[in-house]
């Protein structure tokens, strides 16, 4: 099975709690030294943490861990943990007396659906995370479904088991792009049926093309990405890497990017391989090449996250495993 993790150097780990009311956990992407990162943000609900260091007019240019948690805007404390990492190993930009780890963060809503509304990631948790990424062995394998940042994901306004998911793409060139995604959607994927559904509703494939019925207040949601690759970018190409990858949550999950939704796109890339800019034509090319494929294995992520995920039951319901 491909992953982000194709990418030579990423690394990917996971921490989480589940029972005691707890339903929930941190998932953090360290890429090596010296990679570059930017950000997009199209959902109307979006918790983030240190995305605006990521434009590209600002002075940072590298990231040196992405923290993806639950919890809502409580579980951005867990980046906090992930930055105590990255400075304790010498990671971030260099200031004088030391370096401040550039650590972006996004959160899925999973409040309460373990049974505790209190129980949440936090600083501990996200060094916990951190340091299973650090310990892993490169090219590692990633685990899926209900792990880290998608313990506690649903879809489908909160019927179905949401998760992590991850995939790649390796083109002509030699570059790799990869993906992660933390699903835990208002909408449902294209073009499929559930298997579970509230009686007397009709399947997706009934109801033109996969539109879902929003009949009541949505939940709060969200999807979280990161796609990451092997090519050097500047932070504008990984700006322009994370807006063009958004075509591939768009592809996958009917709807996406609502009010309710906080789906953020962030982009990666480590620099070890250059692109085609022998010509102008060329530069475009490559850019272009390599945009289409994050759309495509964003969407294959996506798709990944939801089949990888378990049938869980949980004080505060039911959740089914969507379309298996």
């Amino acid at each position: 099975m491909t992953a982000i993790t194709d990418v030579p150097g990423l690394r990917v780990g996971h921490a989480g709690k589940t029972g005691d009311g707890w339903l929930t956990g941190v998932t953090v992407v360290l890429p090596p030294a010296g990679t570059v990162g930017s950000v997009d943000v199209r959902g109307g609900g979006p918790g983030t943490h240190e995305t605006d260091a990521l434009d590209p007019t600002t002075l940072s240019r590298t990231v040196d861990a992405v923290v993806l948690t639950g919890g809502s805007a409580f579980g951005l404390a867990a980046a906090h943990g992930a930055q105590r990492w990255c400075e304790e190993n010498g990671r971030g930009f260099a200031v004088p007396g030391g370096v401040v780890p550039i650590v972006p963060a996004a959160a899925i809503f999973d409040l309460g659906r373990g049974g505790d509304f209190t129980a949440r990631p936090d600083e501990a948790m996200g060094y916990a995370a951190t340091a299973d990424a650090a310990v892993r062995p490169i090219t590692h394998d990633v685990e899926r479904g209900n792990v880290g940042a998608g313990t506690g994901a649903a879809i489908g306004r909160g019927k179905y088991k949401g998760g992590v998911g991850t995939a790649s793409i390796t083109l002509d060139n030699g570059v790799v792009v990869g993906a992660l995604a933390v699903v835990n959607a208002l909408g449902l994927p294209f073009g499929t049926s559930p298997q579970r559904r509230e009686p007397g509703s009709a399947r997706l494939s009934d109801q033109g093309a996969g539109t879902p019925r929003v009949s009541a207040p949505p939940a709060l949601n969200t999807t979280l990405v990161v796609v990451a690759t092997n090519a050097v970018l500047d932070k504008a190409e990984c700006k322009r890497t994370a807006s063009a990858a958004h075509a591939g949550l768009a592809r996958a999950l009917n709807p996406s990017h609502t009010l309710a939704d906080g789906d953020t796109v962030f982009c990666l890339a480590t620099g070890a391989l250059a692109l085609d800019r022998s010509s102008e034509t060329a530069r475009q090319v490559s850019l272009i090449t390599l945009q289409s494929a994050a759309a495509d294995v964003v969407r294959l992520a996506i798709l990944d996250g939801i089949t990888s995920a378990d049938s869980v039951s949980t004080p505060g319901g039911e959740f089914g495993a969507y379309g298996r």
